[in-house]
């Protein structure tokens, strides 16, 4: 049965069909050959016009979806407790809007032009500037905020940079959030780097196994249904933004597992009994020749280095700083990495050591925090939480962790174990 509305293009279809065929075709006696080319470009048009009417109902769907998908976007964003911003490629301030309820004066417009840190002040604004020259993430970097109308307060701000549909740095967004308050998942990570009563660690771990979970997935389901039905609908561009999507959300649950994974190592008993780092060392760097087969590296770890510890909890902590290791030298062209003694330092420290892409020192406070990263996830993947667990192992043996690094020229990590 024709549906109603594709009646005009059929009959559209067949008038243009009987004009193809000419006086021929519309003269009594037509040739069977003459028929059956008109009839053949009426089925030709008229299936052009199907195809075409189904195309348009499917484009406006995607773009009312689209519609609704902004609209509910900008609802979350109304909700926000945070001031938001946005930063061009240059590093501008375009946008720098305050949270609901803010007083009438806060509205005021951001100065044309303005550099992101004339409204960000850092005591070390040079750090600052090589970060976002970096396009690193801005996490939780407390500085003194400028608002439009002059006030100034203590906060802390977080950052991502963005790309353009062709991939080209186009800025930061992010959050600035006055101190007094705790942004939610800076008190999640400060929870799972300290210990706590049991039942609020459960709590704790219901709230990010449940909670910041959820709107994932929404995220995670909603994409793929989109990329799935109308993936072919749309260019290579928005393709890759759909797959840019997902591909957030995994870090993002990668992320939320480490979380739990540190809250578990703050609370987790000690087992101390003898322990062969040597061995568990050696154990390591075999799963690490497992899984990149084709790299050839020159990992050497001296033998017979005898502690007292935990020994799961230690080996954590040599696959991070031998896994790390392993990492950034992934671009170097004769990857070296050692593990062993270091007689340099007092009483009995261990080092592990590399000749990878190193780090800048300036920002070596950083290096052990919840999600700190001191390379572009583009070059080295990581969730940044790696650190901050090995740091947690080696206090609670009553030791302790640092670190020596020059940009370029590889890192060392030395660390104790106390007694």
């Amino acid at each position: 049965m024709i549906r109603p509305r594709l009646l005009p293009a059929l009959r559209r279809s067949a008038w243009l069909a009987g004009a193809a065929a000419g006086p021929a075709g519309a003269a009594e006696g037509a040739s069977p050959e003459t028929a059956f080319i008109g009839w053949a470009a009426v089925l030709l048009v008229a299936g052009f016009a199907i195809a075409t009417a189904v195309l348009l109902r499917r484009q406006r769907r995607l773009a009312d979806e689209l519609r609704t998908t902004r609209q509910e976007a900008q609802s979350l964003a109304d909700l926000l407790d945070v001031w938001q911003w946005r930063s061009d490629a240059a590093h501008r301030i375009v946008q720098l809007r305050p949270p609901q309820g803010a007083p009438a004066a806060a509205w005021t417009p951001p100065p044309q032009s303005a550099a992101l840190w004339t409204h960000f002040r850092s005591a070390d604004e040079a750090g600052l500037r090589a970060c976002l020259q970096a396009h690193a993430p801005l996490a939780d970097l407390n500085v003194t905020f400028v608002t439009p109308d002059g006030q100034t307060a203590n906060c802390r701000i977080r950052g991502v940079a963005q790309s353009d549909a062709q991939g080209r740095f186009a800025g930061y967004v992010g959050t600035v959030r006055l101190l007094g308050t705790a942004p939610a998942v800076a008190a999640a990570a400060d929870a799972a780097a300290e210990p706590a009563p049991d039942s609020e660690r459960e709590s704790f771990s219901y709230t990010v196994s449940h909670d910041l979970r959820a709107p994932i997935r929404v995220v995670e389901g909603f994409t793929k249904i989109l990329k799935e039905d109308y993936g072919r609908l749309l260019d290579r561009i928005g393709n890759d933004h759909l797959d840019r999507v997902l591909g957030a959300a995994a870090r993002m649950n990668s992320m939320i597992d480490a979380l739990l994974a540190l809250s578990q190592l703050s609370t987790q008993p000690l087992a101390r009994q003898p322990v062969n780092l040597s061995q568990l060392a050696n154990y390591v760097a075999d799963d690490l020749r497992r899984q990149s087969p084709e790299r050839q590296v020159t990992l050497i770890v001296e033998p017979d280095l005898q502690v007292q510890g935990d020994p799961t909890l230690l080996r954590v902590v040599l696959e991070n700083l031998l896994g790390n290791a392993w990492k950034y030298t992934s671009k170097v062209r004769e990857p070296q990495i050692w593990f062993g003694r270091d007689p340099a330092q007092p009483g009995l420290t261990f080092a592990v050591r590399d000749n990878g892409a190193g780090f800048d020192m300036r920002f070596a406070d950083r290096l052990f925090g919840v999600f700190q990263r001191l390379h572009s996830a583009a070059d080295f993947q990581g969730t940044g939480i790696g650190l901050a667990s090995v740091r947690r192992i080696v206090r609670r043996h009553g030791g302790d962790i640092w670190a020596e690094a020059e940009v370029d020229r590889g890192a060392c990590f030395h660390f104790t174990l106390g007694k």
